[in-house]
């Protein structure tokens, strides 16, 4: 499922010349393991998902987004650790390089083309595996 959803955006931004696709993903239980405890932030990776963060940073064409119920304090940690791990977020929680359209209200919601969340299907234990595959990482 992910990878088909990977195929269609990368495949639809050739089609209208976009010269990036947006990636909206979560952190607890899809780039690492919750740990559930108040004011400490998890960073213990999921299977792969370092190696394939790292890798789609160097990517021109995909824009990372962090997609994140964590606190405002938290978000900076979780920015300061990834950024340590050379794993780059272009944006929290929003896509400001997306307007409004005639086709789409984009103030509420933001716009993202490729979704990796746990409470969308996301599968950390083996999706991280499937998307490293198919980028031959």
């Amino acid at each position: 499922m992910i990878i088909k959803a990977i195929e269609k955006s990368l495949r639809v931004a050739k089609e209208r010349g976009w010269d990036k696709t947006f990636w909206a993903i979560d952190i607890h239980d899809t780039i690492t393991e919750s740990n559930y405890v108040v004011g400490e932030i998890t960073t213990k990776f999921a299977p792969m998902a370092e190696e394939v963060l790292k890798y789609l940073s160097t990517r021109k064409d995909i824009c990372l987004i962090l997609y994140t119920c964590s606190y405002k304090k938290e978000i900076k940690k979780y920015q300061d650790f990834f950024k340590s791990k050379d794993i780059n977020f272009q944006y929290v929680n929003k896509n400001p390089e997306v307007a409004n359209m005639s086709y789409g209200y984009f103030k509420d919601k933001m716009y993202f083309n490729v979704l990796l969340d746990d409470k969308a299907g996301f599968d950390k234990e083996k999706d991280w595996k499937k998307i490293k595959k198919f980028f031959n990482i």
